[in-house]
């Protein structure tokens, strides 16, 4: 039975003072809870997250890393870096880091790797455009996105990498997937890695839905058969929206 996995991405937002706050409100609120809390946040909040979530059961991520591990890569972050403060998690492969930074599926698998060298677990990120579902081809998209991202890892390292479905037309529109449409993409997405590494690998991989997930849709689309759990954007920068999201069977 595979675990569910609830993981906030911050993305640019939050100060110190205020990711302090955040996980001191949330702590006692999902300390009871069996699901995994990840938040991954800004790089100036790392440290600090990491010392107000000691001891809690709050796990902390970076939302982006470099594949190499030093150089002259100016405004760069390391996967070695990242581990040096403890960071266990990363994600890779976001969909605005494809469209605003030039990400590619290329660059996406060096960082993966990157991130497992040194003992990251890599959150990557997979999705179509409007454009892409409208026109048929999303589930071609995101098998091939998925293929390329994970192209040269061993299934060992397979334990360690998380996939998250996140339709561009869903990412901060208000706009979600039906949980039926979107338990249908994560199927399709187990089905390559099957293909890929065989069904207990794929049985085995965790699979977020991201895209809009809020308190209000969060029990139907982790109730389904593949979703395991979700990638929250805007609604975990509010404490109330993101423990109850946590605590969705409650």
């Amino acid at each position: 039975m595979r675990r569910k996995v609830i993981a906030g991405n911050w993305k640019m937002n939050m100060l110190p003072d205020e990711a302090m706050a955040f996980i001191e409100q949330l702590t006692p609120l999902v300390k009871d809870t069996k699901h995994e809390v990840i938040l991954c946040v800004p790089y100036t909040d790392l440290f600090y997250s990491l010392l107000t979530a000691q001891g809690t059961n709050i796990k902390i991520g970076a939302q982006n890393m470099h594949w190499e591990e030093k150089g002259a890569y100016t405004g760069e972050v390391s996967g070695k870096m990242l581990k040096s403060i403890q960071v266990e998690y990363v994600i890779i492969g976001h969909s605005e880091r494809r469209q605003y930074f030039a990400e590619t599926d290329e660059t996406v698998n060096k960082k993966i790797k990157a991130a497992l060298q040194n003992e990251l677990k890599p959150i990557v990120c997979v999705g179509e455009t409007l454009e892409q579902r409208e026109a048929g081809e999303a589930q071609n998209i995101i098998t091939t996105q998925t293929k390329l991202a994970l192209e040269g890892l061993s299934k060992q390292q397979m334990q360690n990498v998380m996939i998250a479905y996140e339709p561009i037309w869903a990412i901060g529109t208000g706009k979600t997937a039906t949980s039926n449409d979107a338990n249908e993409s994560i199927k399709a997405i187990r089905k390559q890695i099957s293909e890929l590494y065989g069904e207990e690998v794929a049985q085995n991989t965790i699979i977020l839905y991201g895209g809009s997930v809020k308190p209000e849709n969060s029990k139907e689309l982790f109730s389904t058969s593949d979703i395991d759990g979700g990638l929250v954007g805007g609604a975990s920068l509010k404490v109330e929206d993101f423990e109850k999201i946590i605590n969705y069977e409650k």
